[in-house]
C-alpha cells in the first residue's frame, strides 16, 4: 500500500511541475532557442541535482510516463509519412535517404568506436561493449526531427523540389531508423551478454523484427477499432495512450518469459510496433484524419512530460566532464551528413547546389533521438546515464544549430517566401488606403471614428483637404518600395488596396515581403486573380456580390456565415489550387488533410463539380476549404 501512495505522490508532484514548467520553458523562445531546450532545462532545475523537487527515488516510479511518451512519439513520426505525397521526388528521396543513413551509420559508428578507446570518453567498456556502443550511437545519429522541419518550412512558406526532397527524407528516415535500431539493439544485446554471433542469433533477430511488424499490424487494427467507435475524442486519445503503454508492458512480459523459459533473449521493439501501426493508419485507413488530430492535440503535452523527465535524469557532473566529447560527436555527425548529402544527391541526380546544402537540412534532432537514448539508458543502467548525458548534450546542440542551418539552406536554394517582420509601434493604429474615391473616403471616416490614423494614397495631384485631422491624403507618381518607406509602411497596421488588380498585387507583395503588414485587404476586380492574393493571406472583398450575398447568408444561416467570413476566432476559408503533381489523380477521401479542414466546394476549368469522397482531383482544380488558419497554411504547403 505504501508503494501505491509513493507512486501517487510522485505522479501528483510531477503533474504540478509539468504545468508550471511548460509555462516557464516558453520564455526561452524569447532568446530564440527551441522549446525543447527550455523543457530540458526545467527538468534539470527541478531534478535531483538542483532543487530536488523530482527526487532520485521518484524517477523509477515515473518510468511508465516515459513508455507512454515513447509510444506517442512513434505514433507522431509514423503519421508524417504519407506515401502519396512523396511520389514526384521518390528517386531523389530514396538516394538521399540511402546516402544519409549508410554514411552516418558507418562513419558515425567508426568514429565513436575510435573515440571510446580513449580514457577521456569516460565509459569503461571491453571490446564487445565498445562495438555495441558504437552501432547504437551511429543509429541514434541517423534520427531526424520531422516536427522541426515542418515548422521551419511553414515559417518560410518554402516550396520547391529541394523542400519536398528534404521533407520526404526526414519523415522516411524517422521510420527506417526505428527498424534499424531494432536490429542494432539486438546485435548490441548479443555482444554485451556474451552470445556468439551465429546463424541462430540472426534467425532470432529476424524473428524479432517479423514479430514486431506483425504486432504493429495488430495494434493498427486495435487503434482503428477505437477510432471507429462513437465515443468522445478525448476518451479515444486516452485509449490510444493506454494501448501504446500496453505495448511496452507486453514487450517486457515477452522478454521476461523468453529469458526465464526457453533461456533466450527475445525482444519485440515497442517503438517499431507503434510506428508501424501509425504508418498503416496514415496510409491505409479512412480514419487517418481523426488519428492525426488526436496526435496533433496530444503530442505537445506528451513532449513536455518526456523532455522534463529526461532533463531530471541527466547528470550535471557527467555533462560537465564530457562536454568536449559531446562537441566532438556533434562535429562528427555534421561531417557524416555532409558526405552523405553529397553521395545521396549525386546518385539521385540532384543539382550540385542541392548536394552542397542538403546536409544543413538534416542536423536537427528531437523526439525520436531522445526516445532511443531512453531505451538504451533503461537497458544499460551501469553506464546508460553517463551515455545519455553525452548523447542528450549532442542532441541539444543539434536542436540549437539545426533550425538556423535549415533556414539558411532553404534561402540558399531560393525556395523561401517568408512574410516580413512587422514591428509593434507605439501610438494609434495606422492604415494606408490606396485609391481616392467615395468608398475609400467612407472607409477612412469609419476608421478615424475608431481612433485610427488613416492615409489615403492617390495618383491625383488635386483634391480637397480633409476636414478630419486623423485623415491625410498623399499624392505619388511611382509605385515602389521607396514610396512605402516614405509612407512609413513598417509601422502600419493595415493596408487597403482599391486600384487595379495588377497594382493591388504589387502593393500587397511589397508590403507582405518587406514589412509583414498584419492586415492586407484588397477590393478584387477580377475573380481570376483571387489565388494570387490568397497565397499571401490577403483578405479579399468582391464588391459586385458582397453585400447581397452577405445579407442573404446572415438571414438564412448566421452561424455558418460568421464562420465563412472569418468572424469565428482562428477560423477562415480559402481557395486552394492543386499544383502538387503528387495530388493529381488522388481521391478526396484519400487526401492527407488536417483534421479540422472541411472541403466545401470543388472547381475545375471554371465549372463547379459535384464532388464526393471518391472524386479524383486534377491539377489546377480549386478546392474551397474552411478550417483553422494554421491548417489552411499547411494545406497550401502540401497542395500548391
Amino acid at each position: 500500500m505504501s508503494d501505491f501512495w509513493n507512486i501517487l505522490i510522485a505522479v501528483a508532484t510531477f503533474g504540478i511541475i509539468l504545468v508550471s514548467s511548460n509555462k516557464i520553458a516558453g520564455f526561452i523562445k524569447y532568446i530564440k532557442l527551441p522549446l525543447i531546450t527550455g523543457l530540458l532545462l526545467m527538468g534539470i532545475i527541478t531534478g535531483p541535482e538542483v532543487l530536488n523537487i523530482i527526487k532520485q527515488d521518484s524517477l523509477p516510479k515515473l518510468d511508465f510516463v516515459n513508455h507512454i511518451a515513447l509510444s506517442f512519439i512513434a505514433f507522431a513520426a509514423g503519421s508524417e509519412l504519407y506515401f502519396v505525397e512523396l511520389r514526384s521526388r521518390m528517386k531523389s528521396i530514396r538516394w538521399m535517404t540511402f546516402g544519409q543513413m549508410i554514411t552516418t551509420l558507418i562513419l558515425g559508428s567508426l568514429a565513436v568506436f575510435i573515440i571510446s578507446g580513449f580514457s577521456f570518453f569516460g565509459l569503461e567498456l571491453d571490446f564487445n561493449g565498445r562495438i555495441a556502443l558504437s552501432i547504437i550511437t551511429g543509429t541514434i545519429f541517423i534520427a531526424r526531427s520531422p516536427v522541426s522541419a515542418i515548422a521551419i518550412i511553414n515559417e518560410l512558406r518554402a516550396k520547391g523540389p529541394f523542400t519536398r526532397m528534404v521533407l520526404g527524407v526526414t519523415v522516411l528516415i524517422d521510420f527506417l531508423v526505428i527498424v534499424l535500431f531494432a536490429i542494432s539493439f539486438s546485435i548490441a544485446i548479443s555482444l554485451t551478454t556474451g552470445e556468439s554471433f551465429s546463424v541462430g542469433m540472426i534467425a532470432i533477430m529476424l524473428t524479432e523484427l517479423t514479430a514486431s511488424l506483425l504486432m504493429g499490424y495488430i495494434l493498427f487494427l486495435i487503434i482503428r477499432l477505437i477510432l471507429y467507435t462513437r465515443i468522445n475524442t478525448s476518451i479515444k486519445a486516452v485509449l490510444i495512450l493506454a494501448v501504446g503503454w500496453g505495448i511496452y508492458l507486453l514487450s517486457n512480459e515477452i522478454r521476461h518469459f523468453s529469458e526465464t523459459g526457453p533461456g533466450i533473449y527475445f525482444y519485440i521493439e515497442p517503438l517499431l510496433v507503434c510506428i508501424t501501426a501509425s504508418l498503416l493508419i496514415t496510409n491505409y485507413s479512412p480514419v487517418r484524419r481523426e488519428f492525426q488530430k488526436i496526435i496533433h492535440d496530444t503530442v505537445p503535452m506528451i513532449y513536455v512530460a518526456f523532455f522534463i523527465l529526461i532533463g531530471a535524469s541527466l547528470s550535471l557532473k557527467t555533462v560537465g566532464q564530457t562536454w568536449i566529447i559531446a562537441l566532438i560527436l556533434f562535429f562528427v555527425r555534421i561531417v557524416t551528413m555532409v558526405i552523405g548529402g553529397w553521395i545521396g544527391g549525386t546518385l539521385g541526380g540532384d543539382p550540385q547546389k542541392f548536394n552542397r546544402t542538403a546536409w544543413m537540412s538534416f542536423v536537427t534532432q528531437a523526439g525520436i533521438g531522445l526516445g532511443l537514448v531512453t531505451v538504451v539508458t533503461n537497458e544499460y543502467p551501469e553506464w546508460g546515464l553517463q551515455f545519455a548525458s553525452i548523447i542528450v548534450s549532442v542532441i541539444v546542440l543539434n536542436q540549437i544549430f539545426g533550425p538556423p542551418l535549415f533556414k539558411w539552406a532553404i534561402q540558399m536554394v531560393n525556395e523561401d517566401h517568408p512574410r516580413g517582420e512587422h514591428e509593434d509601434h507605439k501610438g494609434p493604429l495606422k492604415a494606408l488606403i490606396f485609391g481616392y474615391e467615395q468608398q475609400s473616403l467612407g472607409l477612412a471616416q469609419q476608421l478615424s471614428s475608431h481612433d485610427w490614423k488613416v492615409t489615403i494614397v492617390t495618383f491625383r495631384k488635386e483634391f480637397p483637404k480633409p476636414e478630419n485631422e486623423n485623415i491625410t491624403i498623399f499624392s505619388y507618381s511611382e509605385l515602389n518600395i521607396q514610396l512605402l518607406e516614405r509612407l512609413d509602411a513598417a509601422n502600419t497596421d493595415a493596408i487597403v488596396v482599391m486600384k487595379t488588380d495588377e497594382e493591388n498585387l504589387e502593393i500587397c507583395e511589397l508590403a507582405y515581403e518587406n514589412y509583414g503588414t498584419p492586415e492586407l485587404i484588397v477590393r478584387l476586380n477580377e475573380r481570376i486573380n483571387i489565388q494570387k492574393f490568397h497565397e499571401m493571406g490577403v483578405l479579399i472583398v468582391e464588391p459586385t456580390t458582397a453585400i447581397i450575398s452577405l445579407m442573404d447568408h446572415f438571414v438564412r444561416s448566421p452561424m455558418a456565415t460568421s464562420l465563412l467570413l472569418g468572424m469565428e476566432e482562428h477560423k477562415d476559408t480559402a481557395d486552394i489550387v492543386i499544383r502538387n503533381q503528387d495530388i493529381h489523380g488522388v481521391a478526396i477521401r484519400n487526401l492527407h488533410l488536417p483534421a479540422d479542414i472541411l472541403i466545401i466546394a470543388t472547381q475545375r476549368k471554371g465549372q463547379k463539380i459535384i464532388s464526393t469522397g471518391y472524386t479524383r482531383l486534377r491539377l489546377k482544380d480549386i478546392l474551397t476549404v474552411v478550417g483553422s488558419i494554421e491548417s489552411i497554411e499547411e494545406m497550401r504547403l502540401r497542395f500548391e
